[in-house]
């Protein structure tokens, strides 16, 4: 064969290798599939990365799965032109894990909510309850209240009112309480749950050995300090100690409730503490009123000057009267929550804006009554303090809603990494509101009033709020729970 043929055979050959090899990018290409949903032309905010940009966001199986200026397309395309897109926000603190309670926390864009300071004492049974059931994500903590109540055969339902209150534990008891959190956290329990307050005969030794086992897990202790006001200096002082001597990492719960006028001076101590590359994190509720249930031990007697309240401060949420010690006597021998209005505007401001505090919102609503921070802390914090007082930036606002709580779990959680952020590779646990609109609607008087502004909230993929309305039949919320052993 002479050199010109040698020439044009090969030509040839290469040719049809090139084809083939654009044929096939072609036929690849053709192949794609859209992503499932896209959010298109939102202000995307990140707390993590600090993005704060025009973006589209494609999501495919549950996941974010691009972040781009680009044109892209999807199956389901939700216009977010004008709108902030976040992270969904994480409730570390909510004690109406119900359906209702949900759907009031989702319209509010809460993508994760967890009960953690209470707990339970059976965490098998309470994820099974929940199983593709929830609207939301949902977790729980071993409740050393809860287990307390379940080892001394206390009457009460959720807080203790009998010997769980008033027994002092022996060391066979102490013991057996330390198995009971150890095969929680066994179970997979997110955290450790307790409430001196409302168990004060708890020794320090018997809440220190809790912390032990706590610790041998890396479950963070979500703590209500023994005592309120002043003397919460010394009950802050109690669990930082005994953070610093087990190893355990310790979160106080709403700061603003027990400490109220001295509340600086508890996140100062926290601040220090944080210094001392110790593991401490707290949080906060935008309300001046707190609730809590009126035969809990926080009302016995002497309530008024542990609390700094009187009887005109209760409110019974049923009713919406201000309560006289006749009515007190009679509510607290019934049972039930009552509304606690024990703070000031100008200490709710110092904990929402600190830079050491999440936003939790300490939520429970029953057969429609209840607390309005359960429908309003988020829209609460994004209305008020962002757009109308401007005393908090939305970056630091969603940093707090967001990525914070998610950091507080992921230890002990470690699927919360891919929580609270928008990235790619993260669940598409995600809120769209309007920043103009968005704003808290419950009151005391009706607690069960949507919040404002929300366009959608996204769950693992899956809108449950769309448009401003929830969707009906549609239950994306997956557990967070630890390893099982």
């Amino acid at each position: 064969m002479n050199m010109k043929k040698i020439l044009i055979v090969s030509f040839i050959a290469f040719a049809g290798l090139a084809l083939i090899k654009l044929e096939g990018s072609i036929s690849t290409a053709s192949a794609a599939k859209p992503y499932d949903v896209v959010i298109l032309g939102g202000r995307v905010i990140d707390p993590e990365s600090k993005l704060d940009a025009v973006r589209n966001i494609g999501i495919s199986n549950g996941r974010i799965a691009i972040i781009t200026a680009q044109k892209i397309d999807g199956l389901n395309v939700l216009d977010a032109k004008g709108q902030i897109v976040a992270p969904g926000f994480i409730d570390l603190h909510e004690h109406g894990q119900t359906p209702d309670n949900y759907k009031l926390q989702a319209m509010d864009g809460v993508t994760s909510s967890l009960e953690l300071e209470v707990g339970t004492n059976d965490v098998d049974k309470w994820y099974a309850e929940r199983e593709g059931r929830a609207l939301v994500n949902h977790g729980v903590s071993i409740g050393h209240i809860q287990s307390r109540m379940k080892l001394m055969n206390d009457p009460g339902a959720f807080l203790p009112s009998g010997p769980a209150v008033n027994l002092k534990a022996t060391d066979a008891q102490i013991a057996e309480l330390k198995k009971m959190i150890a095969h929680g956290l066994d179970r997979g329990a997110v955290a450790v749950g307790f409430g001196p307050a409302y168990t004060p005969a708890a020794s320090q030794w018997e809440i220190q050995e809790m912390f032990r086992v706590a610790a041998k897990y890396t479950a963070s202790c979500h703590v209500h300090l023994r005592e309120a006001r002043e003397p919460a200096i010394g009950a802050l002082q109690e669990v930082i100690a005994d953070a610093a001597i087990t190893g355990a990492p310790l979160h106080v719960v709403h700061i603003n409730s027990t400490g109220t006028e001295i509340t600086p001076r508890l996140l100062q101590m926290i601040g220090e503490a944080q210094s001392r590359k110790l593991d401490v994190t707290t949080e906060c509720y935008p309300y001046i009123a707190g609730m809590t249930r009126i035969d809990s031990a926080l009302f016995s007697e002497g309530f008024q000057e542990r609390l700094g309240v009187d009887y005109k401060d209760l409110m019974w949420p049923k009713t919406g009267e201000r309560l006289t010690p006749e009515s007190f006597a009679r509510y607290r021998k019934a049972g039930g929550e009552v509304i606690i209005f024990s703070n000031t505007e100008e200490m709710v401001k110092v904990a929402v804006t600190s830079p050491l505090t999440m936003i939790a919102s300490d939520g429970y609503m029953e057969n429609g009554k209840g607390h309005p921070r359960t429908s309003g802390t988020y829209s609460q914090v994004l209305g008020k303090y962002v757009r109308e007082m401007k005393a908090l930036t939305l970056m630091e606002a969603l940093r707090k809603m967001s990525l914070m709580p998610a950091q507080r779990l992921e230890r002990r959680a470690p699927m919360m990494k891919n929580k609270g952020r928008i990235r790619v590779g993260a669940d598409a646990d995600i809120v769209v509101f309007d920043a103009d609109r968005i704003i808290d609607r419950a009151t005391y008087a009706e607690p069960t009033r949507y919040s404002e502004g929300m366009k959608y909230v996204m769950i693992n993929g899956i809108p449950v709020v769309s448009e401003g309305r929830l969707k009906d039949g549609v239950f994306p919320g997956k557990a967070i729970r630890a390893a099982i052993r």
